[in-house]
């Protein structure tokens, strides 16, 4: 049972390890402390935080590897065919919080899945993907990180970088506030077309590829000055990327009704945040500009 989980799960282990030492050097104040865990239930992960780094307020990079005999209200709701199945499932998560407000927060995480059951073929699939938030959005960064999106969904297919585009869009959505929670880049979900083997390499690509649009932003804007201002709407803003977590993230759920590690599965909140009562930013001012790239937008 759950083979394809032994080959998805040593591309995991490397990209978490990869990533941890990029945004380390990148950050050059601060390393990551792991915390290595085990669940009850079955599986483990390991959690890596970097905390008060000269550029990252906190990143946190997740890996993990957990199993079940019965799956969640969460994930059988959708799939009903889930019902009665165990399953395995084993992804690289990760946030990362910057400190200087010109630099946008990311989040990146891929993800494998199996539910099995004795004499019937086990149902599989693929996740992941990639997204920026900034509070002061600069063209020059949103079209680099795109322009990486595309092209590494190039070789899958023409039409491979428009789905997913617009479904990060739509599924990056806070409803209730009428705006996006950043300005995109992939997401993918259920993905089995075209056999596990091809599935396995575009997630690969989705992984590998998140260090390429993200670590030229941050040299660009990790030396721009800034004030309490900025700061401070830093902060206010960071209170959207709260809301969205813990109010529509399928895998914020999925972990907790599975009876995840809640500790790990938090460590995408921000260190640091405010909300406040009401406030509209000052007409015309590079705060209210923001509003401006909430919306779906085409970038390349």
């Amino acid at each position: 049972m759950f083979a394809n989980v032994e080959k998805v799960d040593g591309f995991l282990r490397d990209l978490q390890d990869r990533i941890c030492a990029a945004l380390e050097r990148a950050d050059g104040g601060a390393c990551f402390a792991e915390d290595a865990w085990t669940r009850p239930a079955g599986g483990g992960g390991r959690t890596r935080i970097l905390k008060n780094g000269a550029v990252f307020e906190q990143a946190g990079v997740n890996y993990s590897r957990v199993a079940g005999d019965a799956l969640p209200p969460s994930a059988t709701a959708h799939r009903p065919e889930l019902v009665g199945r165990s399953w395995a499932a084993a992804g690289m998560s990760l946030v990362v919080h910057p400190r200087n407000p010109h630099v946008p927060t990311s989040h990146a995480n891929v993800r494998y899945f199996e539910a099995d059951k004795e004499g019937e073929e086990p149902v599989w699939w693929f996740g992941g993907g990639f997204d920026l938030t900034p509070f002061y959005p600069v063209d020059e960064d949103c079209v680099h990180w795109h322009t990486v999106a595309r092209d590494l969904c190039a070789p899958f297919g023409g039409g491979v970088y428009p789905r997913y585009k617009k479904w990060c869009d739509e599924y990056f959505c806070l409803k209730h506030r009428g705006e996006t929670r950043g300005v995109g880049g992939l997401f993918f979900d259920d993905l089995n077309d075209g056999g596990f083997e091809r599935c396995f390499e575009f997630t690969r690509a989705v992984g590998n590829g998140y260090l390429d649009a993200y670590l030229p932003i941050i040299e660009r804007r990790k030396g721009m000055p800034y004030g309490e201002r900025e700061r401070e709407f830093q902060l206010y803003r960071r209170g959207r990327y709260v809301e969205f977590n813990l109010v529509y993230d399928r895998g914020t759920l999925f972990g907790l009704q599975s009876g995840g590690r809640a500790e790990s599965i938090l460590m995408s909140l921000p260190p640091r945040v405010r909300y406040e009562y009401g406030y509209v930013p000052e007409a015309g001012s590079a705060e209210a500009r923001l509003a401006e790239y909430l919306k779906p937008r085409d970038w390349v």
